[in-house]
């Protein structure tokens, strides 16, 4: 009874973003496989080209019963019980459970990371004065990571023109060829999903 109640007060009227996906052919024919490139080291180059049919509904209950034990992901929608383990993020995604595992709380491991100064290395000029984090400065290859990273692999329903910390992470990461656990990052995601209803 708690998760309908839940479901009607925070996830019913939640907005529903459609997921986004890549066209890797698009990015050859635009000469942009720096872009490929990255995409390939981390093996993602099958998760953001993922284009499926989506039930808005069904996955709203899903995050309304998901909780997680000992790594592996379940829910219950219309009475069927679902577990998504690392294979079968493996076999649906090619997410593999290997890799660093970052967050903010860990960032000091990456060697290097500094916001300010990662941000100004992405853009144009370099030497602009920063308001905010904003992805319309930025040159073309830091642009399309930012774009993977705010709608394909970490997608959110607010402010898509400006970086989150967590954000700049992940492209520092993709862009300075860092293998990260990319199984651990979706999982932290979908918590976030489902704890933050602006998300």
């Amino acid at each position: 009874m708690e998760s309908i109640n839940k479901y009607h007060r925070e996830f019913s009227q939640k907005a529903f973003i459609n997921p986004k996906f890549l066209r890797m052919k698009f990015l050859r024919n635009e000469n942009l496989n720096q872009v490929v490139d990255l995409l390939k080291f981390q093996r993602l180059e099958h998760f953001v080209k993922l284009s499926v049919n989506i039930y808005p509904d069904l996955v709203k209950v899903f995050l309304i019963n998901m909780w997680i034990d000992d790594g592996v992901i379940y829910s219950q929608v219309k009475g069927v019980d679902m577990a998504i383990t690392d294979e079968v993020l493996l076999s649906v995604a090619s997410l593999r459970d290997a890799g660093t595992i970052v967050s903010r709380a860990n960032v000091a491991d990456l060697g290097g990371f500094g916001k300010v100064q990662f941000f100004k290395a992405c853009l144009r000029n370099p030497n602009s004065f920063i308001r905010s984090y904003s992805v319309g400065g930025l040159s073309i290859i830091p642009r399309l990571v930012a774009y993977i990273v705010i709608w394909i692999l970490t997608p959110r329903g607010f402010n898509h023109a400006v970086l989150t910390e967590d954000d700049l992470i992940l492209m520092y990461c993709l862009i300075n060829k860092i293998k990260l656990n990319w199984v651990s990052v979706i999982k932290e995601h979908l918590f976030r999903i489902r704890k933050k209803p602006e998300f």
